[in-house]
């Protein structure tokens, strides 16, 4: 089963960043996934195909640590 990914998700991928970070930031899911590294900032493109091999897990879920408002 293909796990789901939403925007807002933080996700470990198996390499690792030049910059030295593994968690990335789910910006666009779709044909492709727009991801941002959580520690540089760095914004990148890949296919969905590429990026289902390469993710480890997913750390954190969209809205999770959120301070409720009010």
């Amino acid at each position: 089963m293909i796990p789901k990914f939403e925007v807002g998700d933080i996700v470990e991928m198996r390499k690792i960043h030049p910059c030295g970070s593994w968690e990335w930031e789910v910006l666009r899911t779709g044909v492709d996934f727009r991801l941002r590294c959580r520690k540089c900032g760095r914004v990148v493109l890949i296919p969905r195909p590429k990026f289902l091999k390469g993710v480890r897990r997913k750390v954190a879920a969209a809205g999770e640590g959120e301070k409720p408002s009010g």
